[in-house]
């Protein structure tokens, strides 16, 4: 008892003169610094790891799984795209998932059903995301439109003239995310003031959760538009071009200010419980916390602040009890 008291006492000093030692958790004490995780060995991880939800996550979540197999583990990581509403009922009230991933917030709603579960969700904030507004390359007359302009595009509008009277009166194509995304969610929230009626009585309008289908829609027409998660838009910036919003393109800069007015966090949400029964998904929420900057670019996102990471590393040592 003794031992394990000073050695508390010397690992508190330690962390209070900003050392931080390998495998021990330490408060960031500025802007620069960063907590750290205990070391992962994906070798010696068992076990396996089931989430379901964002289509906007799912990206990242697979390459980072994939760079978890690629060190060693050797279980299986399921990760179920069927938007983040779908995500949260199958973790919430289905109480089936070991993690879900979303593009928006747990809603109150969504937190009274894990509850009802015995579940408390813990968020976990992995990135950031920009909603990318896109068109085929073929088009030729749109660059730029305002949120009001946006407004009209997704819900009134009938041809690309009743936004814009120089623009071709041609009926507006659209492809949307399915209503249980949380990208519709966030883009009706910012758009529509949280009022989907406008948008979902919009004419030629096709949903899908299967964001892959929304980029060959757009790509069937210069008169179609749809809006996704960027990393959709990186992965065919060869063939589809990306509108700007106020004036505002999505890039880092913007997207990381949250000057681009369709910016978002990205989250994973788990419990302290879960990680406890099961050590392979508090050692993949580990793994994912501590390599995701490395990875969230190349997949097309953008990486969290510092402050924001640093949340959700210390929401994984309290967990932990670390």
């Amino acid at each position: 008892m003794q031992t394990r008291s000073l050695l508390r006492k010397v690992v508190g000093l330690l962390i209070a003169c900003a050392i931080v030692l390998p495998g021990v958790g330490a408060l960031a004490q500025g802007t620069g610094d960063v907590i750290a995780l205990p070391a992962v060995d994906p070798l010696a991880v068992t076990g396996d790891v089931l989430t379901a939800g964002s289509s906007t996550v799912a990206p990242l979540s697979e390459r980072i799984a994939e760079r978890f197999r690629d060190d060693g583990y050797a279980g299986n990581i399921t990760i179920d795209v069927i938007g983040s509403g779908a995500g949260f009922e199958r973790f919430c009230t289905n109480a089936e998932t070991d993690i879900a991933n979303a593009s928006r917030p747990i809603k109150d709603s969504e937190l009274e059903a894990c509850r009802g579960n015995g579940r408390e969700p813990i968020e976990f904030r992995v990135g950031t995301d920009g909603v990318a507004v896109v068109m085929s390359q073929a088009n030729d007359f749109a660059t730029d439109v305002t949120l009001e302009e946006l407004g009209l595009i997704f819900s009134t509008a009938e041809t690309w003239a009743d936004v814009r009277a120089e623009w071709p009166a041609e009926p507006i194509q659209r492809f949307i995310p399915g209503t249980d995304s949380g990208t519709f969610d966030f883009f009706v929230e910012v758009v529509f003031a949280k009022d989907e009626a406008p948008i979902l009585s919009a004419a030629n309008l096709q949903l899908s959760e299967d964001d892959n289908v929304l980029v060959q829609g757009v790509l069937g027409s210069p008169y179609a538009v749809g809006f996704f998660g960027y990393a959709y838009y990186a992965e065919n910036a060869d063939r589809l071009k990306v509108l700007s919003l106020n004036g505002v393109e999505p890039s880092e800069e913007t997207v990381q200010s949250f000057v681009y007015p369709l910016a978002r966090p990205l989250f994973m949400y788990s419990t302290a419980t879960i990680m406890a029964e099961k050590p392979q998904v508090a050692a993949f929420i580990n793994y994912y916390l501590t390599v995701v900057d490395d990875e969230i670019e190349s997949v097309g996102y953008f990486p969290a602040s510092n402050e924001a990471l640093n949340g959700a590393r210390q929401a994984w040592l309290d967990a932990v009890g670390g």
